[in-house]
């Protein structure tokens, strides 16, 4: 049945603008594209923004290595970026950067309605800073021997080899990363958004406890820095930064700017409010307080604190609408280990392309392996080949192989509409809210497995039924193409069951089988003589062994 129409805004965590795209970062996007073309097959409207996070020191210096603009640099990556998600059929409505006039006028109006609103403090801070530069340096930009362990080249944070954590100024015999210098100690003016103030306390204890269904880890998580009155861990938070710096200039404080955690989740809305401009919608029924419109976030793990804390705090202080939820996920390993660039795992996404793989290999691998958790998934690559050779060709793309020839020399094409009442198909398409409430629920290693079990039931019909034999028989023509016809309605059911994660694969069924682009309510709409379908032609490869040895080998 019919769900009622949702309105839904849904984003990806927008990567930075410093890198290119690997296997790791797709995870997220393949998770949040299938759950976004799932609910636009539920006839909700949907609509997916993303942008290119572009600010920051890192951006600033590497663009000056490159003898390149920071705005050169960023729009470089833009158009690389851009073309990775266009290549795993990532399917952004807009897909824009946070370096835009949309995102500077809604993070200046932003943290004017926070300083009005008393949450905002400057106070005199003192950082490292470099003399040969004349610049401060962020925390990894600082070098020295860990204070704890005396490991040496580690970073100003944390320690790689003991695992300490400490301030940049414990360093033992620190260096500038950027010119090798010493740093001094230096003061500066900063500005904070006053985290730990009571109004923000009381709202984010009531927003990520009890008014936002968060994943179980997400909300233990948040609990532990939230706590109960008088013993939160919340501190207050550096949102400035001083120049040199790209980013967008903080008002009222000239040489300030905005440290890119603040404009980074604005450019959402940002990405939003531009796309709103180019169709015609309205933006502020999306993001005021009492609309009735639903905001989804899918990010990593390793910034929850960011989404679930400083977020819908800013939005709730500045009057905007919080998220409906934020969903996370774990890392990517390759064979359970970190991916590594020594030994051709830190694998990027345009390598998966020039090597000749079919990204939606990739995609229906990780929907295997994707739940509602925030437990790291496994690219085990030995597994990658035998699983999408066994599902995808042997037990999906097969069905359709193996019955198509028949109908189309014996038949024209032409289906009995009389032999498509029949119990397995009544039993596939009776799964379609199962299946359907799996996807919603972010359970896509659910959903895949109880497809892949109907086409089980679809192969042992074929091997059941035989109709290689029953083409022998002159007499049993009307046997074959029953068969043929039961056969290729449970492929077109299970094709749109997989839609959201195979999309290509979904569009070259829909004109094999003559029939329209397909929804969610088309589990009704079985295939009908009025229609013949087309000669079969070849939907999918294998994966071949000698493809991932080139694959890594691309990447060391």
């Amino acid at each position: 049945m019919s769900s009622p129409k949702r309105r839904l805004l849904i984003t990806s965590a927008l990567p930075y603008a410093n890198g290119q795209i690997h296997i790791g970062h797709l995870v997220e996007y393949v998770q949040t594209d299938i759950w976004v073309r799932f609910q636009r097959m539920r006839g909700h409207e949907v609509h997916y923004v993303g942008a290119d996070d572009t600010h920051g020191t890192p951006i600033m210096l590497r663009a000056e290595k490159e003898g390149l603009t920071p705005k050169e640099l960023i729009a470089n990556v833009w158009k690389e970026h851009k073309r990775d998600f266009d290549d795993f059929l990532i399917s952004f409505d807009n897909y824009y950067t946070t370096d835009s006039p949309e995102n500077e006028t809604l993070s200046q109006s932003i943290y004017l309605k926070l300083r009005d609103a008393g949450l905002i403090e400057m106070r005199a801070i003192e950082q490292a800073y470099d003399p040969v530069k004349e610049m401060f340096l962020p925390d990894r930009f600082i070098k020295g021997e860990c204070p704890k362990c005396g490991a040496k080249d580690q970073y100003g944070d944390s320690c790689e080899k003991c695992g300490a954590t400490y301030s940049p100024t414990d360093l033992k015999n620190p260096f500038s990363v950027v010119s090798g210098a010493t740093p001094i100690k230096k003061v500066s003016d900063h500005y904070f958004f006053k985290l730990s103030d009571p109004r923000c306390e009381t709202f984010l204890r009531e927003w990520t406890q009890v008014k936002t269904p968060l994943q179980p880890e997400a909300r233990n998580k948040m609990k532990e820095w939230v706590g109960q009155p008088g013993d939160s861990k919340l501190g207050d938070w550096d949102i400035s930064r001083d120049a040199p710096y790209f980013g967008f200039e903080i008002p009222d404080a000239p040489g300030k700017y905005f440290y890119v955690w603040l404009d980074a989740p604005i450019g959402y809305y940002a990405s939003f409010l531009n796309y709103c401009q180019s169709k015609g919608l309205n933006f502020e029924e999306w993001v005021r307080p009492d609309t009735a419109t639903e905001q989804y976030h899918f990010i990593g793990k390793d910034i929850l604190y960011f989404h679930t804390l400083f977020w819908p705090a800013t939005l709730h202080f500045a009057g905007y609408r919080t998220p409906t939820n934020v969903f996370a996920h774990g890392f990517l390993t390759v064979d359970g280990e970190k991916m590594s660039k020594s030994r051709g795992t830190l694998i990027s996404a345009h390598s998966v392309i020039t090597s000749g793989f079919n990204p939606e290999w990739f995609r229906y691998y990780f929907a295997t392996k994707l739940n509602d958790s925030m437990e790291d998934l496994d690219l085990n690559l030995q597994d990658f080949v035998a699983r999408v050779n066994s599902d995808l060709l042997g037990k999906y793309i097969n069905i359709a192989s193996r019955s198509a020839g028949f109908l189309v020399k014996r038949f024209d094409g032409v289906v009995s509409d009389e032999a498509l009442n029949n119990p397995l198909l009544t039993e596939i398409a009776s799964a379609s809210e199962k299946i359907a409430a799996l996807y919603e629920a972010r359970e896509y290693a659910k959903a895949l497995r109880t497809i892949m079990e109907l086409a089980d039931k679809v192969n042992g019909f074929v091997d059941e039924n035989k109709p290689w034999e029953i083409a022998k028989d002159p007499e049993r023509e009307a046997d074959l193409q029953r068969v043929c016809s039961v056969t290729l309605e449970a492929f077109r059911l299970l094709s749109l069951y997989l839609k959201p994660v195979l999309p290509q694969v979904t569009a070259g069924v829909e004109d094999f089988l003559s029939i329209p682009a397909m929804t969610w309510n088309d589990v009704k709409a079985p295939l009908s003589s009025k229609n013949p379908i087309k000669a079969y032609k070849h939907l999918m490869a294998r994966v071949e062994a000698p493809q991932i040895e080139a694959l890594l080998a691309a990447n060391l």
